[in-house]
């Protein structure tokens, strides 16, 4: 197994990850291990598109029309006329 060391970690944060802990009734330990797991777990997931992203925000009210992706789409700032 691999190790970490995360080094000037704050006070704070710390007793955060106590508290979490605890209420999980595990070490600090073990609830960091579990924090990282799920984070790199969520690495893994293939991204959306926002459409698809937006489409599914908004699958249970009745949208029903596709929301297009906007893939390779340049993005040209507003000009603003004086």
């Amino acid at each position: 197994m691999a190790q970490l060391l995360v080094r000037n970690l704050e006070t704070t944060v710390k007793q955060r990850l106590q508290r979490r802990a605890a209420r999980h009734g595990r070490s600090m330990e073990e609830e960091v291990r579990d924090i990282l797991r799920t984070a790199a777990r969520e690495e893994e997931r293939p991204a959306k598109g926002l459409g698809s992203e937006i489409s599914a925000l908004f699958s249970k009210t009745g949208l029903r029309r596709p929301i297009p992706e906007l893939r390779r789409l340049a993005i040209k700032p507003p000009h603003f006329d004086e």
